[in-house]
């Protein structure tokens, strides 16, 4: 069993009412998106299978597939349940729409009263599925899984996955828990308020941590992966990063202010040395480096004024277009070990 630390609780004040009763749908839903995950979905779906077989709740599995170039949707349509108790839902997206889209389609999806998202490659143990369950019934609405340690990622993306959640949290009023990934428990409502948020542009861990509502955390070991290559390269994660601070705060917009004005001082400090040179000293002043300097310092804080409101222009565009977050193609449910199946395509 992985290591498991109960290290912080929310600070919502008020007793926290046990959940006792179920809406009669599925009790717990699993959300598992899957891109190019071939490799890993046997041992995924067993692993996930054996812990909610021991733990004989109604349950759902939904695997997402975002758009994958092997054959993870062959494998996935062929998936079935170990159990009358345990319901396979597999849907295939149209193309690659990218893992907040697919997670953001899980959660529509889902009916469970309490919702857990998983990635496929078992980095996140679900053996650890029950003590997150242990929480909830506590009483708590979300259940944040924090990273103890990080085994196969390199100290570089360490420090700038540390670097990123210090600098988002600094920028935005929201705080956003470090080191939490997407492994986390969400209670029916706060499905529900998710669900309802309209924008397409979507930083899930922040969206996560908007709604509120009572909270605690998880420690826990992270593994590395069982099978395959990491599918987020340092462009992606850059990009995950401008998405979240854009998404979350309009401080970088003032970043063009402070640079206007302490151009403008600069400016001013300048023209009163030059001034002083030459008045008291005669001294005349170099023009042409003096002026090439100017120039290339207002080019260089006018080009980054303008990207800055571009980055904040450019995602009003997309979601004034407003285009659906994602297309499903296929939908496939298989509720039982007898090949039963239940299939439909769609587009919406």
């Amino acid at each position: 069993m992985p290591a498991l630390t109960l290290i912080t609780e929310s600070s919502i004040s008020g007793s926290s009412p046990t959940k006792e009763s179920f809406s009669g749908e599925a009790t717990l839903s699993i959300i598992i998106p899957v891109y190019n995950e071939s490799e890993s979905i046997a041992e995924c779906h067993s692993r996930v299978c054996s812990v909610l077989t021991g733990m004989n709740e109604t349950s759902e599995i939904i695997y997402i597939n975002d758009g994958s170039n092997d054959d993870s949707w062959q494998q996935l349509f062929t998936l079935r349940s170990p159990s009358s108790n345990i319901s396979i839902v597999t849907i295939n997206l149209s193309r690659n729409f990218g893992k907040e889209a697919a997670m953001s389609a899980g959660l529509v999806e889902a009916k469970g009263d309490a919702v857990i998202l998983l990635d496929a490659d078992l980095q996140d143990p679900p053996e650890l599925i029950p003590e997150m369950l242990v929480e909830w019934r506590k009483g708590y609405d979300v259940v944040d899984m924090k990273r103890k340690s990080r085994d196969g990622e390199s100290w570089f993306k360490v420090f700038t996955a540390s670097l990123f959640y210090k600098v988002i949290n600094h920028l935005s009023d929201l705080q956003i828990p470090e080191n939490v990934g997407d492994f986390r428990l969400l209670d029916r409502k706060v499905v529900e308020q998710i669900n309802l948020l309209p924008e397409k542009t979507r930083f899930m861990k922040g969206l996560f941590a908007w709604p509120g509502f009572r909270r605690t955390t998880l420690e826990f070991n992270r593994d590395p992966r069982i099978a395959g290559e990491t599918k987020w390269n340092y462009t992606k994660l850059v990009h995950l990063a401008f998405e979240g601070i854009t998404s979350f705060s309009t401080k970088p917009l003032r970043i063009a202010t402070i640079a206007g004005l302490a151009t403008s001082a600069a400016a001013i400090a300048m023209m009163i040395f030059v001034l002083f040179k030459t008045i008291l000293f005669g001294e005349a002043v170099a023009g042409y480096p003096t002026l090439i300097t100017v120039i290339l310092l207002l080019g260089g804080v006018q080009l980054l004024s303008i990207g800055l409101m571009g980055e904040y222009v450019g995602r009003l565009f997309i979601e004034a277009k407003g285009r659906p977050l994602y297309l499903i193609m296929d939908k496939n449910n298989a509720s039982s070990c007898d090949g039963v199946t239940e299939s439909e395509q769609r587009l919406g």
